[in-house]
């Protein structure tokens, strides 16, 4: 999976790589952190409260990659792109490591904004290391996404550990101590980039295809194909962000995390680190499984992965429907074994690693170049559109546990991915055929 790939792909790599360090690390605070009691320095707020937040916060940050997206393709180029939307993270991450509620607010605002010039940027310069029809295309993407999850987990752990441990100051501080190291990464190493995502680059593409302006039929059909995939990733993302919202509250209240054996007990937000662990781990075997079926003339096309994903992410749930059955509605805290936590997230995993690297290579695919960053923003547009619902639902984790009970509330998440994966699939041979032999 590693060979024949250009230095480039290693700058952007490890660009990325720190970004997430400080996005995952600030993120597995962030709901802790609002619903910890002002005296022990938190917001003290409801869960309701700390899942609405946290769905507008990560709603809005893959809201603004379209404006972002726009800006590139039309005037900056992916080169500067990047470089803007660092600069403007390490600012917000500065801003969240001062007390004061003011400086809370515009530190999400500037990491909001950061992130829409960042994200589809460096995404869309993935893929033009490689011509079109580069084998390599579909391993480069998931060399990429083994970076995001190097620096998720690591990231998570160090600002989660000092977030909790120490002082909030300090994990957000942390966070914003690597998003400058990735600034400064990508800074000094962009020449290995050549022309690649400069306002020239643009320039060259747009002239090679001027004749062809218009979007012709295949291009209208392939791009549909994207907007059809955005509404089941809509879903997705409803389902698995309840990572950074319900099931943080189900680890902090509800879950057993002291070890006996080493007197320990595990912090909250180190149970989010696991999901960027299992990537690590699983992103090469399952990339080499698809090599595998795809040599032996049985490819499996990415419209049918996204069904499988949708499928593992409900069993990823049901888990926690069972996890949740001994807890009764009157329960504020209980100590259900840790082994079904991790168990669903490494579900979650699975079905992620399905999804997500498999659909920034299908954006990259389907998308016109001259259309290439936009459509990366609206990709992750659909990506905030699930990340707003999943919080404000998320949010709701304890008034529906008091009402009915906490399994009800993970078997509806179950349900919905399920009847997701259903429909997908119902309509997946048609799918396919407006991809146009594109698999």
């Amino acid at each position: 999976m590693f060979k024949n790939h250009p230095p480039a792909l290693y700058l952007l790599f490890f660009t990325e790589m720190w970004e997430r360090f400080s996005y995952y690390g600030m993120r597995a605070l962030l709901t802790i952190f609002l619903v910890t009691k002002v005296s022990d320095g938190g917001f003290g707020w409801t869960a309701e409260e700390a899942g609405q937040l946290y769905g507008f916060y990560t709603g809005f940050a893959y809201i603004t990659p379209l404006l972002g997206g726009y800006l590139a393709d039309k005037f900056l180029g992916n080169q500067y792109g990047v470089l803007i939307g660092a600069a403007l993270m390490a600012l917000g991450h500065g801003s969240l490591a001062l007390n004061g509620i003011g400086f809370f607010y515009l530190g999400l605002g500037l990491l909001i904004l950061g992130n829409g010039f960042f994200k589809p940027n460096i995404s869309s310069m993935v893929g033009q290391l490689y011509k079109d029809d580069s084998p390599l295309k579909d391993s480069a993407y998931t060399i990429f996404y083994m970076g995001i999850n190097i620096g998720a987990f690591f990231g998570t752990l160090l600002c989660g550990y000092l977030g909790e441990k120490i002082g909030w100051d300090y994990g957000f501080g942390a966070a914003g101590v690597f998003m400058v190291l990735g600034l400064l990464i990508f800074y000094f190493g962009r020449h290995m980039l050549g022309d690649i995502g400069t306002r020239k680059f643009l320039l060259v593409e747009n002239a090679q295809k001027s004749q062809n302006q218009a979007l012709t039929i295949v291009e209208k059909d392939r791009i549909s194909v994207l907007l059809i995939l955005a509404v089941f990733c809509i879903v997705f993302w409803m389902a698995f962000e309840q990572a950074g919202s319900s099931m943080s509250i189900f680890a902090l209240n509800y879950t057993e995390r002291y070890i006996s054996y080493f007197d320990f007990t595990v912090p909250a937000s180190w149970f989010q680190s696991l999901n960027p662990l299992f990537v690590i781990v699983l992103a090469p075997i399952i990339s080499n499984i698809w090599v595998w079926r795809a040599n032996l003339g049985k490819n499996i096309s990415n419209v049918h992965k996204f069904v499988m994903a949708l499928v593992i992410l409900s069993l990823g749930f049901l888990v926690m429907v069972v996890a949740s059955l001994s807890i009764s509605k009157s329960d504020t805290s209980a100590h259900v074994s840790m082994f079904f936590l991790i168990t669903s997230i490494l579900l979650q995993t699975i079905a992620e690693l399905c999804i997500s690297p498999v659909g920034l290579s299908t954006v990259n695919k389907l998308a016109p170049q001259r259309l290439m960053s936009v459509m990366f923003g609206i990709w992750f547009f659909a990506t905030a559109i699930g990340n707003y619902i999943s919080g404000a639902l998320g949010g709701l984790i304890e008034n529906i546990s008091k009402t009915y009970s906490m399994s009800v509330f993970f078997l509806f998440t179950c349900l919905m991915a399920l009847l997701a994966a259903l429909v997908l699939g119902l309509f997946s041979k048609k799918i396919i055929k407006m991809m146009h032999g594109i698999v």
